[in-house]
């Protein structure tokens, strides 16, 4: 029999600030979903701000795959965090944030302020923000995975993203 250590950590304040820090620095994002028509996971990039409340926001086109997929079923991953450019890219930090995505549309009480702030980072999005087939997406996580770096597994609750 072998005893084989738990590679997860004990979550701690110092794993809570980076992956904070992952979130607020993210501009972009792998956005992963079940494709409606084959429930197997698609994966794309998808552009995504810091919101007002820490979480990652993002904006989206009807027309796309990927929001048919979530409003079909909202349940989704997003992995941020950006490789350095020297050095092995699975020793640079990262996030994943199991989560469940939340359209708000033109005419919601919070979308002028949101799109507001989702412009303060993303000022060319001005020529598309207003368009009727754009929305913007809450992410609400349900559970977070952050790799450190190499032998720095930590498993993240909604608490610890908080700000």
């Amino acid at each position: 029999m072998t005893d084989t250590q738990d590679p997860i950590r004990p979550t701690d304040d110092e794993a809570r600030t980076l992956a904070r820090e992952l979130i607020q620095a993210a501009r972009y994002a792998a956005l992963a979903v079940f494709d409606p028509e084959t429930a197997f996971p698609m994966a794309t990039r998808i552009g995504c701000v810091p919101g007002p409340d820490g979480l990652p926001l993002a904006l989206v086109s009807e027309l796309s795959h990927h929001t048919r997929a979530l409003k079909g079923d909202p349940r989704c991953s997003l992995l941020v965090g950006q490789p350095g450019a020297k050095g092995d890219p699975l020793t640079h930090p990262r996030l994943t944030l199991q989560a469940r995505a939340s359209f708000i549309r033109h005419g919601d009480p919070d979308h002028a302020s949101l799109a507001d702030h989702y412009l303060a980072h993303y000022p060319k999005a001005r020529l598309y923000i207003g368009f009727s087939d754009f929305s913007l997406l809450r992410f609400t996580p349900v559970e977070a995975h952050l790799n450190g770096g190499f032998g720095k597994a930590f498993r993240l609750t909604p608490a610890d993203l908080a700000p």
